[in-house]
């Protein structure tokens, strides 16, 4: 009988740290293969930073060849997976199909852009899930920016100087905070953009941040007011046009950027499965196995996993807990081929982070709140430990930033049309047929 073949489908934060758990824990006895669309793990936590123009991509971006030296990785976006079958089916980079079998699937599919029935929203705003759409908003903001100090109308400067983010949770908040410094930076070699660019933070909830503890959101709220951010809790987008939106309320903003950070989903290959779903995430036991599945786990934004702590309900889909389930599946799917115990999914929480851009920062790292520059040293300290490689080149780019200014230069490789707010790949830019 040959090694069981252990197929992990994405390799996002769940996926990645299934795959390096069972590389250690299974030690070649058993075949791991990982398909995702890219050869790389991103580290979503500092795309802001990319877009803000202060990291290189490459240093979010790791390689899972080199990261996971004992799995095989094929490169492909799973559309289909036949539990009966055991059988997982992909389209590689070039358009080509292809199928994988498996003993064990851990899905670790992780998510997409969220959308809302908002009349013009996918067609005008842009979302903010993968290095393709960070690149895009860097240009993005740079070339409205130049655009405008090149325009002789009042009223078209001011729109192309004006930036809507929708969503004030983490990725809107750090998005913004970036943004705004960014923005700053152009405008000192811009001089006929005599007033600062414009920034509008919107989000339904009371405050931002309004899944933290309120001194976290605090924080946040007096840094981005600070500079210049517009907050506007609960308002949102009722309609939007390529030269502008309009506010609930009716309010219209003339603007050319809107950047959508209202969340995610689940990815719809979950649909597929055919099994049954929770808001739209593959339900599983507290061990992450599917009920009646023996051979199917799932991790991270994809699976409805039970919370221990709160009983009746099912973990947030944040990254603290897509690394820790992935652990998790890894240890369970090994187990049941008889190394280790298998064990129920537990958690405790140990605080979290905002980066604010700049000396600012806002955290709780075991829930003591912290602000400014303990705040910040806190921050990255933990995105060095987290990030499974490029740490110090990283290092290296956070020490020249302290020192050099910015490189504020428009590529032009990414453009709209390549980055569409709805699809089911927002790692990959869509290429026009």
């Amino acid at each position: 009988m040959g090694r069981p073949r252990i197929v992990i489908v994405g390799a996002g934060f769940a996926g990645f740290h299934a795959a390096r758990t069972l590389s250690r824990v299974a030690r070649g006895r058993a075949e791991l293969v990982v398909i995702n669309p890219t050869d790389y793990f991103l580290y979503v936590p500092l795309l802001p930073e990319v877009a803000g123009g202060l990291l290189d991509p490459r240093r979010v971006a790791v390689s899972l060849t080199a990261a996971l030296p004992q799995a095989r990785l094929v490169l492909g976006e799973a559309d289909a997976i036949d539990p009966d079958a055991r059988t997982v089916s992909y389209v590689d980079p070039e358009g080509g199909r292809g199928e994988a079998g498996y003993d064990r699937l851990i899905l670790a599919a992780g998510s997409v852009n969220k959308l809302l029935p908002i009349p013009g929203v996918a067609e005008h705003a842009h979302g903010f899930r993968g290095i393709p759409e960070a690149l895009y908003l860097r240009d993005h903001i740079i070339r409205q920016m130049e655009l405008a100090d090149a325009a002789d109308d009042a009223e078209e400067r001011a729109a192309r100087c004006t930036f809507v983010v929708v969503g004030a949770g983490y990725t809107g908040v750090e998005v913004a905070a970036q943004g705004a410094l960014l923005t700053r930076a152009l405008r000192r070699r811009l001089p006929r953009l005599r007033d600062e660019a414009r920034w509008l933070l919107l989000d339904l909830a009371p405050r931002v941040l309004p899944e933290l503890d309120e001194r976290l959101s605090s924080t946040a709220d007096r840094v981005l007011r600070g500079r210049g951010v517009e907050v506007l809790t609960g308002r949102s987008v009722e309609d939007a046009e390529s030269d502008g939106v309009r506010l609930t309320g009716g309010r219209h903003v003339p603007t050319r950027s809107l950047i959508w950070c209202v969340g995610v989903r689940p990815d719809p290959l979950v649909e597929s499965l055919g099994l049954e779903t929770k808001k739209g995430r593959l339900v599983v036991d507290e061990y992450l196995n599917v009920p009646g599945r023996p051979e199917i786990f799932a991790c991270g934004d994809a699976a409805a996993v039970p919370d221990p702590n709160r009983p009746g309900e099912v973990t947030p889909m944040t990254a603290q807990h897509a690394v820790r389930q992935g652990k998790r599946a890894a240890r369970n799917v090994a187990a049941s081929y008889g190394t280790g115990a298998r064990g129920p999914y537990r958690h405790r929480e140990l605080g979290f982070l905002v980066d604010l851009g700049g000396a600012q920062a806002a955290a709780n790292p075991l829930h003591v709140p912290l602000s400014g520059l303990p705040a910040k040293a806190v921050t990255r300290g933990y995105h060095l430990l987290s990030l499974p490689g490029n740490r110090a080149r990283t290092a290296a780019d956070w020490a020249l930033n302290a020192v050099l200014s910015r490189q504020l230069v428009q590529l032009g490789l990414v453009r709209s049309p390549l980055v569409p707010l709805e699809t089911s790949a927002p790692e990959l830019p869509k290429i026009p047929h």
